[in-house]
């Protein structure tokens, strides 16, 4: 995880995919920044304080979907929301890179 968060800036920005109440997903385009957060790091989104952050804080596990980059990449990762008011943190939990469709 130490290189998400080395790299999480020149990914520039996510898809936060949350659960609605019905089940349907829900996507939200925004851009992380790391910050510190009990004895680690966090993707700290500014969410709003919407649909987002009320789905995150009933189902916790998300996923952010990073478009791919030069390297013709995309980036995905899970973890685990928690936050208040607009924001929600995500601790990751799984990273890994999808090469794009041949």
């Amino acid at each position: 995880m130490e290189q998400l968060f080395a790299d999480v800036d020149a990914w520039g920005f996510c898809y936060l995919l949350t659960v609605s109440d019905d089940g349907r997903p829900h996507a939200l385009a925004l851009h992380p920044v790391v910050v510190e957060r009990g004895a680690g790091r966090v993707l700290r989104l500014d969410a709003g304080g919407g649909r987002a952050c009320r789905n995150a804080a009933a189902r916790p596990q998300v996923s952010l979907v990073f478009p791919p980059g030069e390297s013709g990449m995309s980036l995905v990762v899970d973890g685990v929301a928690a936050g208040s008011g607009n924001v929600v943190d995500v601790a990751p939990t799984w990273a890994v890179l999808h090469r794009a469709a041949p």
